[in-house]
């Protein structure tokens, strides 16, 4: 029986999924480690744990450090050490090259990580990606912005999903955002070039270092202008044709990009750009699964739990090719106006049009207090095995639903 900790700082739905998953993995036991108590998760998962930590810190490298060394000697080992949370992967690497568990290390997670180390990586490789710059001062920004021009994007070095980014479109927004957010040597700011074109994703598992699954989606449209436009209602699409010739550059600009990158046995997400003139640029890459619910939506498809099969290559080291059976999308409810939600309107319309399609939905409810995350207060999910059908539904069920706030 082999021993595995989870690292989940907080009991987000989210990520519940996956300390589920690997608490059901065969021949493990699972233990959690959280800011949370034990009371905050649900009863059916606590029946399933083999033990639970407190930790006060769990972002903490120190404090992570003192407690799996602990269960280390308690258990005789541990086999793995896991978290899906972005912002705790570099804590979780440098505990994994302390005790000398198997996974990723602190070198190769920081080139996941760092993206300006990343972008760089990826450019001495001779990888297609955005022009960028690391700033630590408000002078190199605008120096850097001569040589572009605007707009430009302005991000934490190691931000995750779309968080504290600004699209800029002129030197007086720069020096707002920068004002905001200022760039100094202990926390620099990462300024790119904006990329005009279509926006996607590349989700992929790899095994020994060889790149053996992928999943393509298209974002309708891309998520900076719905961060700019808090009112706009947008969806994730998951094509059925991810062997289509089409993407025949970005699976090969992929591979070669996690070999670059270090990745040997894990799930990436990949953002990526198509330019007008066909051509592409990746935005960043990240060690673990995508969000925007499409864990969820890479299940649909192939109709299998996607959440149990990253427990099996994250514990096991081993993944069986499923069979993508459908399209699938994910269209993003956000409120219009401000306050609470007072009403949701279309909803009748949009089930008579598109209720087949529907395999899951979470509507907003009259009177919750409006999302701060980009994927808005409700969302719904659909299947079908023609992509194009997903397509339109997905457009109209966003044109014909409205979320209300007063």
């Amino acid at each position: 029986m082999r021993h595995v900790v989870f690292v989940a700082p907080f009991a987000f739905d989210t990520t519940l999924r996956f300390v589920d998953a690997a608490a059901d993995h065969p021949n493990t036991r699972l233990i959690l480690l959280s800011q949370d108590p034990l009371e905050k998760f649900p009863p059916e998962l606590r029946q399933k744990l083999a033990g639970h930590w407190l930790i006060s810190n769990a972002l903490s490298t120190g404090h992570l450090i003192e407690a799996i060394e602990t269960i280390h000697h308690q258990v005789g080992g541990v086999h793995r050490l896991l978290g899906t949370l972005e912002h705790l992967q570099s804590q979780l690497a440098r505990v994994r090259d302390h005790l000398s568990i198997p996974g990723m290390g602190f070198e190769a997670t920081e080139n996941f990580r760092d993206k300006a180390r990343m972008k760089n990586v990826l450019r001495d490789a001779g990888l297609p990606c955005a022009r960028h710059r690391l700033i630590q001062q408000e002078r190199e920004a605008h120096e850097f912005v001569d040589e572009v021009g605007f707009p430009v994007v302005v991000k934490p070095p190691d931000g995750a999903g779309a968080k504290a980014t600004f699209s800029v479109d002129s030197s007086d927004q720069l020096h707002d955002v920068l004002r905001q957010h200022p760039p100094h040597p202990q926390r620099p700011m990462l300024v790119e070039e904006f990329i005009q074109g279509t926006e996607h994703s590349f989700d992929g598992v790899s095994l020994d270092g060889k790149l053996v699954w992928h999943s393509m989606t298209h974002y309708l449209p891309g998520p900076l202008e719905v961060v700019r436009n808090p009112w706009m209602q947008w969806c994730v699409l998951l094509p059925r044709e991810i062997d289509d010739p089409q993407y025949d550059d970005i699976r090969q600009v992929a591979s070669d990009s996690l070999d670059a990158l270090g990745m040997e046995t894990g799930i990436c997400h990949l953002e990526w750009f198509r330019r007008a003139d066909g051509s592409l640029a990746i935005s960043e890459v990240a060690a673990r699964p995508g969000g925007a619910q499409i864990s969820k939506l890479i299940s649909y498809a192939h109709e299998m739990n996607f959440y149990k099969v990253w427990a099996q290559v994250m514990i096991d080291g081993t993944f069986e090719v499923p069979e993508r059976r459908f399209a699938t999308g994910a269209a993003f409810l956000r409120g219009q106006g401000s306050g609470h939600v007072q009403r949701i309107l279309g909803l009748e319309a949009s089930q008579q049009d598109l209720g087949p399609l529907v395999v899951e939905a979470h509507l907003p409810r009259v009177g919750q207090s409006p999302s701060s995350s980009y994927e808005g207060d409700g969302f719904v999910i659909l299947r079908h095995p023609e992509t194009e059908v997903v397509r339109n539904a997905l457009l109209r069920l966003v044109s014909l639903v409205r979320v209300e706030l007063g």
